[in-house]
C-alpha cells in the first residue's frame, strides 16, 4: 500500500530541542539546516526553518533552540508548552546527561502538562569510546516503560553526520503520523478506538457486503486511499502475507476484516504509522481517531433556546433496520451485547454513561426493545444532537446528514397556533425530597416499586414512547430536578426554554410536602412569567394509597383555581395506578397555550398592562377628537370669514 499523504490542515510542525547545557542541541539544528558541521556556534539560535520539501510529508518544521541556563527557566517552559514534539538531547560520552532525562527532563514535562511526543537523543555518539559502548535498547529500555511519551530514541554524531536527517524526521513523523493513539506499545495490539474506525472503513468499502474484500473492492480502497492502483500480483501478495500468518485473514471471497487489521498491525509494527494514518485521514477521522468537525454540519444545528432537534421519518426508518440486523433472532430484545456492536465502528459506546445508561426501558432479559432504542436515540439528538449525528454516521447511516434532523418550531409560535407538532416532548420534574419524583420515573420505565428511599442528588432521564389514542405514538423524556437543585437551574434566564411542560410532584399524606411543592410551583411559574418561557403545568398527587392529609382537597382546589391549572392527579406507584398520567402529561404539552400557571405577581402584572394599554386607548381617542374638533373649528372660521 501507498504513501502517505501531507495531513489536511497542518501547516507546520513545531519541534523544542530540550537537554543540558553542552549536549549538542545547537550544533545538531544547524548541521540538519546546513548540512555542515558548524566551527563556531551561538550559545543560543534563533527559530530555525526547515522547507516543506525538506521530508517526504512536504510539512514545513520549525526548530526552537533552548537554553537550560535557570534564569531562562521561564521561557524554557513556554517554548516547552507551545512544542507539538520535543526533541530531548543528552551526549554520549556524558552518562550523567542520559541519567538527567529520568531525574529532571522528563518529569518537568509532565509537570508542565506537556503532552506531546518526546524523541529522546543521544548526540556526540563520535566522542563515546570503545569502553562506553551499550546496547541503546538496553539503555532505554526502562526510561521508555516509565514514560511512555517517549516516540522513539536515537543517537547520532552531527560532526560525523550521523543520523542527523532522521532526528527531525522522526520528530515531524511523531506529531504527523503518532503511535500513541493507534497501537498498545505494551500489549503490541491496535488500541480499540483504532480496531474500531478501521472497522468501519472496512465495511464502508465491503460495497457487496459479504464480510470480504474482493480483489476489485481492495483496488477500489486502494485508489481511495493512495490514488494508485494496485497490480494482481500485488494484490496476490498482500493476501498470501495475510494468509502465512494467519488463516482466517483471508477466505475465497477476499480479505476478511481479521486480515484488514492483522495488515494495519502490521504496517504499524514496521513503523509504517502513515500508511494507517493516510487511510484514516482519507475516511475522515482526526489524530483522536473521531470524525472530524467539518465532517458533522455543525450550522444546521444552530437553534434558539426554546427549539429542540428531533430525527426525521428517514433516521427512524434507517434505525429500525439498524435494529433488525442486529436483533438477529428476532425476539424484540436488543441485548446489551447486541447494543455494543452497533456501536462497534464508533469510537465508543454513547449509551454507557449518564445521562444515557439506564434512562430507557429495559426488556425482562435486560435488552433494549425497538420502542427503547428509538427512545434512546430519542433522547441522545434532544441533549446532543451533534453526538446523535455523529453517532449515525459511525453507524453507516447512508443519506445526507442533513436529512437525519429536524430544527422545530420555537415554542412561544407553537403557543400562538395553540398546538405543538413536536414528537418528543421533554418535560421537568419538580418536587421536594421523597415526594414521588424518582418513583414516577421508575414506574415510566416498567420498573418494580421499591419501599426503600434513597435521595436523588444529581439529575436523572428517563424516556419512553407513549402511545396516544389512534395508535399515534410520541416519545416523551422526563428529566428529575433534585429539590436542592431548583435554585441553581431558575439562576440561568433560559432553563425554562427547553422545558415543553413541568410537572410537580409531593406526597399527597404530607401536608409539609404538598407546602413545598407549591413553593416550587410559584417559583417555577414566575420565573417563566419573568423570561417569558412560560410553560404549562401539571400537578401530581403521589402515594394516594396514603390517607390525605387534613384540608388536602380544599387546599390544592384553591391553588389550582388560583392559579388557573388543573386540579391534582392522584397516582399510586405502590398500588401501579398510574391515572394515565404520562398521557396527560403528553395532552397537556401537545396544547402548550393551556395548563399555563399565573402567580399573584403576573396577575397583577397583567391588570397594570391592560390598564396601561386601556389609559392609551383613552389618550389616543381623546387626541383623535381634540383633532377632529380643531379641523371642524378651521372649516367654521373659513366659512365664517368668506362669509363676511
Amino acid at each position: 500500500m501507498g504513501k502517505s499523504s501531507n495531513p489536511e490542515g497542518k501547516t507546520g510542525v513545531r519541534i523544542v530541542v530540550a537537554g543540558d547545557r553542552g549536549t549538542g542541541k545547537s550544533s545538531l539544528i544547524v548541521t540538519a539546516a546546513a548540512e555542515t558541521f558548524p566551527t563556531n556556534v551561538p550559545r543560543l539560535l534563533p527559530p530555525t526553518r526547515l522547507p516543506e520539501d525538506f521530508y517526504p510529508d512536504r510539512v514545513p518544521i520549525t526548530i526552537i533552540d533552548t537554553s537550560a541556563k535557570p534564569e531562562d527557566k521561564g521561557e524554557l517552559a513556554e517554548e516547552l508548552k507551545r512544542a507539538d514534539a520535543l526533541v530531548l538531547t543528552y551526549a554520549c560520552d556524558q552518562p550523567e546527561t542520559l541519567n538527567r532525562l529520568s531525574t529532571f527532563w522528563l518529569p518537568e514535562l509532565r509537570q508542565l502538562e506537556v503532552k506531546v511526543p518526546v524523541i529522546v537523543v543521544g548526540c556526540k555518539l563520535d566522542l563515546r569510546g570503545d569502553q562506553q559502548q551499550v546496547s541503546l535498547e538496553q539503555v532505554m529500555s526502562p526510561i521508555m516503560q516509565q514514560f511512555r511519551e517517549i516516540e522513539t530514541c536515537i543517537e547520532c554524531s552531527a560532526y560525523k553526520h550521523i543520523q542527523i536527517l532522521e532526528v527531525f524526521y522522526y520528530a515531524q513523523k511523531a506529531v504527523l503520523h503518532p503511535t500513541g493513539p493507534l497501537f498498545d506499545q505494551e500489549s503490541q495490539t491496535l488500541k480499540p478506538r483504532c480496531v474500531r474506525a478501521l472497522k468501519r472503513i472496512f465495511i464502508l468499502c465491503d460495497h457487496d457486503r459479504d464480510g470480504a474484500l474482493s480483489d476489485a473492492e481492495l483496488n477500489d480502497f486502494q485508489v481511495k486511499c493512495f490514488n494508485a492502483p494496485l497490480q494482481p500480483s500485488e494484490i496476490v501478495g498482500v493476501k498470501r502475507v495475510v494468509q502465512d500468518k494467519m488463516v482466517e485473514g483471508v477466505n475465497e471471497r477476499g480479505l476478511t476484516l481479521t486480515g484488514f487489521l492483522f495488515l494495519h498491525a502490521l504496517f504499524i509494527e514496521k513503523g509504517r504509522l502513515e500508511t494507517t494514518w493516510t487511510v484514516l485521514r482519507k475516511f475522515g477521522y482526526n489524530n483522536d481517531i473521531k470524525l472530524s468537525d467539518d465532517l458533522i454540519p455543525h450550522s444546521a444545528l444552530k437553534r434558539a433556546s426554546d427549539q429542540s432537534v428531533e430525527l426525521t421519518n428517514e433516521a427512524i426508518e434507517f434505525l429500525r433496520g439498524v435494529y433488525e440486523l442486529f436483533d438477529s433472532d428476532l425476539d424484540n430484545n436488543l441485548r446489551p451485547i447486541e447494543v455494543e456492536d452497533v456501536f462497534s465502528t464508533a469510537p465508543e459506546s454513547p449509551w454507557s454513561d449518564v445521562p444515557y445508561k439506564d434512562a430507557a426501558e429495559k426488556t425482562a432479559l435486560g435488552g433494549l426493545s425497538l420502542d427503547a432504542f428509538l427512545s434512546e436515540w430519542a433522547l441522545m439528538t434532544l441533549l446532543d444532537p451533534a453526538r446523535s449525528l455523529e453517532n449515525l454516521i459511525y453507524i453507516g447511516y447512508p443519506g445526507d446528514p442533513l436529512s437525519a434532523i429536524r430544527v422545530t418550531k420555537r415554542r412561544h409560535l407553537n403557543r400562538k397556533k395553540q398546538q405543538s407538532e413536536r414528537n418528543v416532548f421533554q418535560c421537568f420534574v419538580f418536587g421536594p425530597a421523597n415526594g414521588g419524583k424518582s418513583a414516577l420515573l421508575n414506574s415510566f420505565l416498567g420498573r418494580p416499586y421499591s419501599d426503600s428511599y434513597s435521595p436523588t442528588t444529581d439529575e436523572q432521564y428517563a424516556v419512553n414512547v407513549v402511545e396516544l389514542p389512534g395508535g399515534i405514538k410520541k416519545t416523551l423524556v422526563l428529566r428529575e430536578i433534585p429539590e436542592d437543585g431548583v435554585a441553581k437551574l431558575l439562576s440561568s434566564k433560559e432553563s425554562l426554554a427547553a422545558c415543553d411542560i413541568a410537572v410537580f410532584v409531593h406526597d399527597s399524606s404530607d401536608e409539609s410536602s404538598w407546602k413545598r411543592a407549591t413553593e416550587l410551583l410559584v417559583d417555577v411559574a414566575g420565573h417563566g412569567e419573568d423570561t417569558g418561557y412560560e410553560v404549562p403545568c401539571l400537578i401530581v398527587a403521589a402515594k394516594d394509597d396514603l390517607d390525605s392529609f387534613p384540608m388536602s382537597i380544599q387546599d390544592s382546589t384553591r391553588v389550582s383555581q388560583d392559579m388557573g391549572i388543573d386540579a391534582p392527579i392522584p397516582i399510586s406507584s405502590k398500588l401501579s395506578d398510574y391515572n394515565n398520567i404520562f398521557r396527560k402529561i403528553v395532552n397537556a404539552a401537545e396544547r402548550p397555550h393551556l395548563s399555563i400557571p399565573e402567580t399573584e405577581v403576573g396577575r397583577s402584572r397583567k391588570q397594570y398592562h391592560r390598564l396601561i394599554n386601556r389609559s392609551l386607548m383613552f389618550v389616543s381617542v381623546g387626541a383623535a377628537i381634540a383633532i377632529v374638533g380643531f379641523a371642524a373649528y378651521r372649516v367654521y372660521a373659513a366659512r365664517r370669514n368668506a362669509s363676511n
